[in-house]
Parts: C-alpha cells; sequence; structure tokens
C-alpha cells in the first residue's frame, strides 16, 4: 500500500482515482502529476514501487494540498468571522454563504429539522 503526504492510497485503484483521496489533489491535478512523475494513469495503487511513489511525492511538492490546504482555507473562514462581513456571518451561523435559499431545503448546513411545539393549529379551538 503506498502512503503519500501521510495518506494511505487505496488498493486495487487506479492511480489516477487513487491520487484523489489526498485533499486537495482532484481528477485533473491528479492526471498532471502522474504524467509529470511518468506512471501510468490506469495502474492499480498496489503495483506501485518504491521509486514511482518518490516520482508522485516529488511531482506533488508544487502543490498546495493536505495539511497545508487545510489550514489555509479554515485561517481564511477564520479571517471572513472576524472582519464580521456578511459571509463570515453566515458562517458562525452555520447557514449556506453562497446564496442559496434557506425557506426550505438548506439541511445539509442548518442540520436536522427540529419541531417547533405547539405551531400547527388546533382545529377545535377558536
Amino acid at each position: 500500500m503506498a502512503r503519500i503526504l501521510g495518506i494511505d492510497l487505496p488498493r486495487n485503484k487506479a492511480m489516477k482515482v487513487a491520487l484523489t483521496y489526498i485533499y486537495g489533489v482532484g481528477p485533473h491535478v491528479s492526471e498532471k502529476v502522474l504524467n509529470k512523475a511518468g506512471v501510468d494513469l490506469t495502474r492499480n495503487s498496489s503495483e506501485l514501487t518504491e521509486e514511482e511513489v518518490n516520482e508522485i511525492r516529488n511531482a506533488l511538492e508544487g502543490y498546495t494540498v493536505e495539511g497545508d490546504l487545510r489550514r489555509e482555507v479554515g485561517l481564511n473562514i477564520k479571517r471572513l468571522k472576524d472582519l464580521a462581513c456578511y459571509r463570515g456571518m453566515r458562517h458562525k451561523k452555520g447557514l449556506p454563504v453562497r446564496g442559496q435559499r434557506t425557506h426550505t431545503n438548506a439541511r445539509t448546513r442548518k442540520g436536522k429539522a427540529v419541531a417547533i411545539a405547539g405551531k400547527k393549529s388546533i382545529k377545535g379551538m377558536k
């Protein structure tokens, strides 16, 4: 099993797919890195030699990935919160940041729906 940047790549997956398990590496970057390292895109991750793993590590040095990228994203969000701008306030409140509707939907950001006691009107009482 290949270990790159502290991530164990999954076995029996094509290298183009296996590299996407690294945070910050998508299909396009994965393809670029493998071409630069001279590794076949369809080759299984379990078949890699140690030299090929080192070539992939060297090719990934030019990219901001894993811990550095997570830290950078976290600092960007913290900066927005400290500025108390609209986007920062939405992050603080746990609401959608990019203009999506919240009247319905938005359950991914808002969490599970909570019932409000006594909200439905009772028909017999007026």
